[in-house]
């Protein structure tokens, strides 16, 4: 397996494979850029088909970390851990804590924090054994990240629906959104309560056809969200759903949602603009989770209401700078954050 060489290994400062035979442990710490401050990124737990696989996933989310805190003016670089594994199957306390071992070990270059397959009663677990861990309240009862991460997303709808359809109310704004998990069902309530018109998908179809009785959306099955005409598409599942086969698919004029590295490959940024579709960097849109967990970690004078807020000037400001420069906003996210990258 190559990693020095991989398409995604973009310059990584560290890539940290851990093993615990006891526990079950196989785990990849990636840590991409500490220029502004330690490595922050949640922990995935996943069952990937290969070691391959889970060492690309761990190299682009922890480099999309570093462009998202830098975007965000955070004061941490990026970076990511990623569990081998189904989490309904391999996760106890004993792999956490083994995983919060590995942890420590990297002594404060790397703070974790939930992602897919965790929450904060396993960032609790961890925090026996290293304080190098955030999402978790004092009692170890709260911090989950994600109203924060669905808030920021919602308030980025707003900035991409003003850009490019000219309304400053989301009312009558058809939304198709993919995944209804803890964002994709708190940005769901959001838009509703906005009066955006919902037609949403889930792989849980019970939990699909429960949140659209509840919110009085339009389910349909998880293939047909692509196809439906809406003027936005919000991917909040996993990755890489904007692919060249899917780009003919969209009949929508913006894509904005929560997941990470929407886009199979960054090209695909001009394959939507081609199409004359807004597309709301999912790094720039998604910020509102490491907002949180940065603030409950290291506190900051800015509450975490306005920084999360401060994500639909942000987006603005990249809709205009990609439109003035003739580049796709994509383009525009990462120029932006690499001058802060740069300049401090």
């Amino acid at each position: 397996m190559e990693c020095f060489s991989a398409p995604d290994f973009d310059h990584h400062e560290q890539v940290v494979f851990a093993h615990d035979a006891a526990s079950g442990l196989k785990a990849i710490i990636a840590i991409h850029n500490t220029r502004l401050g330690p490595a922050m990124g949640g922990c995935r737990i996943w069952p990937y088909p290969d070691e391959a696989a889970a060492l690309t996933d761990a190299l682009r989310l922890s480099r999309g970390m570093t462009y998202k805190s830098a975007l965000a003016g955070l004061p941490i670089g990026g970076g990511k851990a990623v569990v081998i594994g189904d989490a309904r199957h391999i996760k106890t306390p004993a792999l956490l804590r083994a995983l919060g071992r590995a942890i420590d070990r990297l002594g404060g270059r790397y703070i974790t924090a939930e992602d897919v397959g965790t929450d904060p009663t396993d960032m609790a677990q961890i925090a026996h054994v290293t304080r190098f861990v955030t999402g978790i309240s004092r009692d170890g009862s709260g911090g989950d990240p994600s109203p924060y991460t669905a808030r920021g997303v919602y308030h980025g709808i707003r900035a991409a629906v003003r850009h490019r359809l000219g309304a400053d109310a989301l009312t009558g704004i058809h939304v198709a959104v993919q995944g209804l998990g803890h964002v994709g069902s708190a940005l769901c309530e959001a838009l509703a309560a906005a009066g955006a018109r919902l037609t949403v998908t889930d792989v849980d179809a019970e939990r699909c056809h429960r949140l659209a009785h509840r919110l009085g959306a339009t389910p349909v099955a998880p293939d047909a969200i692509l196809d439906v005409d809406a003027d936005v598409f919000a991917p909040c599942a996993l990755g890489a759903v904007i692919t060249p086969d899917t780009v003919p698919r969209l009949r929508v004029a913006i894509v904005a949602g929560a997941a990470n590295n929407q886009l199979a490959t960054d090209d695909l940024a001009d394959a939507l603009k081609a199409r004359d579709i807004l597309y709301a960097p999912d790094y720039a849109i998604n910020a509102g989770g490491i907002i949180q967990v940065c603030h409950a970690y290291f506190g900051n004078d800015i509450p975490v209401d306005a920084r999360v807020a401060g994500i639909y000037d942000t987006l603005l400001d990249l809709f205009a700078r990609a439109e003035h420069r003739g580049i796709n906003t994509l383009a525009a996210a990462d120029g932006r954050a690499s001058e802060r990258l740069t300049n401090g």
